[in-house]
C-alpha cells in the first residue's frame, strides 16, 4: 500500500471517507479543497493536513499516490503539477474497487436513495457483528461518520456506487443494487437512454455467482440472479403500510407467498420503504438472521440531511433534506405532507448546478409547487460556470405557489424569523447545510 496519499478535493463526502480510511490504516494523508467546511475541520482535528489554496508548493514532497475527485477542474494548478511530476493519479471509484476486491462487496447505485440504502445495509451488518468496512455518501447518524473501518478479516465491503462520469463501472460487486434511474448528469450522458445503458453496464459487472437487486419498475436486464422489490408485481413486496406511534410499519412478503414478517423503522415516506426493502434483501442474501435484520432496521436513526428532523415541538417542525432532483423533492414533500397534512409547508430550496436546473426547469417548477410557501435561493454552481437564461428568477416564474420569493443567503435567517413557519423544510445539495445549525437555534 502507498504510504503517502494526497487527496485532490478531500472535503467531498466520498473523498473524506477514503481519507479517514487510509489515515486509520497508518498512511500519511494530506489534501486540498477549495473551501473549508465542517467536514474538513473534522478531518483536520483527526490529524489530516489540509490546505485551501491551489498552490503546488503546498503539496507534501513525498506524495506517492493522488486520489482525485471529478469536481477538480482540468486547469487546476496542483493537478497539472502532479501530472508533470508523473505521480500516480487515480479516481475514487478505482480505489474503492481495489479495497473491495478481496471480499464480497455490496455496491449501491441509483439516481436517488443510494446513501440511505448504503448506510442502512452497513448499519444492519454492523449490528449483526459481521466483519466489514463501509463507505457512505453521507453521515450515518448511528455512527456519526461516513465510514466504517474494518480490518484484513473483512467479509464484506459496502459502498455507494456513483453514476457521475460512469465511475461506478470500476466496481465488480458480489451484490449490485439499483434503487432508481432518472435522467440526471445529462451534461455527461447526453440523454436518458445513455443513463439506462450505463446502469445496465454496472450490473453486468456483478460477479457471476452474485445477485442484482433492483426496484421492480427499472429497465434492468441481466443474466445474473435478479431480485426485484416494490409494492406490487415484484419478487419481494411491502404491504399493510402504516404510521403508528411515530414509526413506519410494514409487512414483507415474497411473490411465492413466503412471509418475512413485520418491520418498523424511524424513517418515513414510500421512498424509504423501498430503500428499506433493498437493504433487507441484501442482508438476507448475506445470510444475516431475519430477527437481526428486523432489529437493525428499527434501531437505524437515518442519515444526516436525509429527511432529518432537526426541531419538533408544539410550535414548529423543521426538517432538513439533501434533495436536489425534482423526483427527490416530490418524494420528500409527499412524505412530509403524509405526516403533517394540516400544517402550512414552507420550503427553502437552493438549486444545485446550472446544467441540472436547465435540464429539469419545468420538473423543478412542478415539484416546488407542492409547497405552500417557497423561499428560492440562488443556484449553487459547484463546478459550473453560469448559463445564459438559467437563473432562480426564471425558475420562480414557473412555480405555481401562492407565496413565493427569491431569498438571498444574507437575509435567509431574518426572513425565516419574520415568517415564523409552523412546518419548515430546507433542501439542496449546495452550501445550504451551513445554515442548518443557525436555523435550528432560531426555531428552538
Amino acid at each position: 500500500m502507498n504510504k503517502n496519499i494526497y487527496f485532490l478535493g478531500i472535503g467531498g463526502i466520498g473523498m473524506s471517507a477514503l481519507a479517514r480510511y487510509f489515515h486509520k490504516k497508518g498512511c500519511a494523508v494530506a489534501g486540498y479543497d477549495k473551501t473549508p467546511s465542517p467536514l474538513t475541520k473534522k478531518l483536520e482535528e483527526e490529524g489530516i493536513l489540509i490546505h485551501y489554496e491551489d498552490k503546488p508548493e503546498l503539496i507534501p514532497h513525498e506524495v506517492e499516490l493522488v486520489i482525485l475527485t471529478p469536481a477538480i477542474p482540468s486547469d487546476s494548478r496542483e493537478l497539472n503539477y502532479l501530472k508533470e511530476k508523473e505521480v500516480k493519479i487515480i479516481k475514487r471509484a478505482e480505489v474503492l474497487g481495489e479495497i473491495s476486491r478481496h471480499c464480497k462487496s455490496v455496491a449501491v447505485a441509483g439516481s436517488h436513495g443510494k446513501t440511505t440504502v448504503t448506510s442502512l445495509i452497513s448499519h444492519i451488518l454492523h449490528h449483526a457483528q459481521k466483519p466489514m468496512s463501509a463507505f457512505i455518501g453521507g453521515i450515518a447518524k448511528n455512527i456519526n461518520s461516513n465510514v466504517i473501518i474494518g480490518d484484513e478479516n473483512d467479509e464484506v465491503v459496502v459502498m455507494e456506487a456513483d453514476e457521475f462520469d460512469r465511475s461506478f463501472l470500476q466496481l465488480t460487486p458480489y451484490i449490485s443494487i439499483v434503487t432508481s434511474i432518472d435522467a440526471d448528469h445529462l451534461d455527461i450522458y447526453g440523454d436518458e437512454d445513455s443513463v439506462v445503458e450505463a446502469f445496465n453496464q454496472f450490473v453486468d459487472k456483478t460477479a457471476k455467482d452474485g445477485v442484482v437487486i433492483c426496484n421492480h419498475k427499472l429497465p434492468i436486464v441481466t443474466d445474473r440472479k435478479k431480485l426485484t422489490y416494490g409494492f406490487e408485481d415484484a419478487d419481494v413486496m411491502a404491504r399493510n403500510v402504516r404510521v403508528e406511534d411515530g414509526m413506519t410499519k410494514f409487512e414483507v412478503v415474497t411473490t411465492e407467498g413466503l412471509e418475512l414478517g413485520e418491520y418498523e423503522m424511524q424513517l418515513f415516506g414510500e421512498h424509504n420503504i423501498m430503500n428499506a426493502m433493498a437493504a433487507i434483501i441484501a442482508c438476507l442474501q448475506l445470510n444475516i438472521d431475519l430477527k437481526v435484520v428486523r432489529e437493525g432496521l428499527t434501531l437505524f436513526q437515518g442519515v444526516a440531511r436525509r429527511f432529518d428532523i432537526r426541531v419538533r415541538n408544539e410550535r414548529v417542525c423543521y426538517i432538513d433534506d439533501y434533495a436536489h432532483h425534482p423526483e427527490e423533492i416530490k418524494a420528500t414533500l409527499k412524505a412530509v405532507r403524509s405526516i403533517f397534512p394540516e400544517k402550512k409547508l414552507t420550503l427553502v430550496f437552493q438549486p444545485h448546478l446550472f446544467s441540472r436546473t436547465h435540464d429539469f426547469m419545468d420538473e423543478f417548477a412542478e415539484s416546488l409547487s407542492l409547497a405552500d410557501q417557497l423561499l428560492l435561493m440562488e443556484i449553487y454552481p459547484a463546478r459550473e460556470k453560469p448559463m445564459p437564461g438559467v437563473t432562480s428568477s426564471v425558475l420562480l416564474e414557473k412555480v405555481r405557489c401562492d407565496e413565493k420569493r427569491i431569498c438571498q443567503k444574507d437575509e435567509l435567517l431574518d426572513v425565516i424569523k419574520d415568517i415564523q413557519p409552523e412546518l419548515l423544510v430546507t433542501m439542496g445539495a449546495g452550501d445550504i447545510d451551513r445554515f442548518v445549525p443557525q436555523i435550528e437555534t432560531l426555531l428552538k
